[in-house]
């Protein structure tokens, strides 16, 4: 319900929405205030990287595809010889479990200093790090500064919470190295529309466009994979808690689907009541399609004798300036040869 109400005010074209958020305005220029002061004070305590650093963030709240991206990060550092870990914040219980699923044997970090966590990581022998959610996190330093915007939430109003979804103002987008704008249900033309529209507010800065495609079904217990055109004309119960659940919804109607939506919100934790509530919805449908965000704590608590229970996986592709992207990743290889790798000791708590 909160989650509604709120994409209804930040998104919404009624008479409603717009009176919200023309009341909503003293707050927003009240959190831009705290922003600027906060944000400056952050950024007079970055320093050098210790080992070549990328961080993924976004300047809104949520529904970018924030985590598969710096997991695709994770995995082109580490075909390009590093090994990489990833720090995240630790909001929310799904993040390191995703990254652990996208990316075996990579080291997931969790802490809300983001600089103790990297010590942490250096000292296991890490030789890269990846900040899942890091741009405003200006106190550890970055070589490379990865901004998402989603072509699928934009609606060009860029209002600032709490009468929007923005952290920051677009014109933040000029303290980053890249821009991505990432896709999922909507077109690649309105993505490179998106695209055009970013790149005045980036100034300089390259956008690449990306579209967090859906790949393949995959089974929670199993190893067999199926098609995405195995769910045309299939009646399925499509399950999401995430940030954007109206693109993922788009994606499984896309593919054919037959679909009855349970929405969750943001990060939602499931419980036993919850599983039994979407078994019983099995009885009017052949599968539950979830994402991997809720399979990861959807599926240890899955009734062991119910089958059906699959989540989408998805590909990155490049559409714009992907070329870009692996020349940037190209200026770190140098820096290898200037890393002494500590010697990995124990693996801590802190890690999933």
């Amino acid at each position: 319900m909160r989650d509604r109400l709120a994409a209804r005010v930040w998104h919404g074209d009624d008479l409603l929405a717009g009176a919200a958020r023309a009341l909503l305005w003293p707050a927003e220029q009240l959190f831009a205030a705290l922003g600027a002061s906060v944000g400056a004070r952050k950024a007079r305590a970055a320093g050098h990287t210790a080992v070549p650093t990328v961080s993924v963030g976004n300047l809104t709240v949520g529904g970018t595809g924030k985590t598969p991206m710096a997991a695709w990060f994770a995995a082109r550092l580490r075909a390009r010889g590093f090994s990489p870990a990833v720090l995240l914040r630790g909001y929310g219980e799904d993040e390191p479990l995703v990254h652990a699923c996208l990316n075996p044997g990579v080291p997931v970090l969790v802490d809300h200093r983001r600089r103790r966590s990297g010590k942490r990581a250096l000292a296991q022998g890490a030789t890269a790090l990846v900040l899942d959610d890091g741009f405003q996190h200006r106190q550890m330093p970055r070589d490379i500064d990865v901004v998402l915007v989603s072509a699928d939430a934009w609606d060009g109003r860029a209002r600032l919470l709490p009468a929007g979804p923005f952290r920051e103002p677009l014109s933040a987008l000029r303290r980053a190295h890249l821009v991505v704008v990432t896709r999922k249900a909507v077109s690649a033309a309105r993505a490179l529309e998106v695209a055009d529209a970013v790149a005045i507010a980036a100034g300089r800065v390259p956008v690449a466009v990306a579209h967090l495609a859906p790949d393949h079904l995959v089974p929670w217990n199993g190893d067999r994979t199926e098609k995405l055109a195995t769910l045309r004309g299939q009646r399925i119960v499509a399950v999401c808690g995430i940030g954007a659940p109206d693109a993922f919804l788009a994606q499984v109607r896309e593919a054919g689907a037959v679909v009855e939506a349970m929405t969750f919100p943001d990060h939602h934790t499931f419980n036993a009541l919850d599983a039994r509530a979407i078994v019983a919805r099995l009885a009017d449908a052949e599968r539950v399609v979830c994402t991997l965000k809720d399979a990861v704590k959807l599926g240890p608590i899955w009734p062991p004798d119910v089958p059906g229970l699959w989540y989408l996986s998805q590909t990155v592709i490049w559409e714009a300036g992907g070329g870009g992207v692996e020349a940037l990743l190209d200026r770190l290889v140098p820096l290898k040869a200037l890393i002494t790798p500590a010697t990995p000791g124990p693996k801590t708590e802190s890690n999933a």
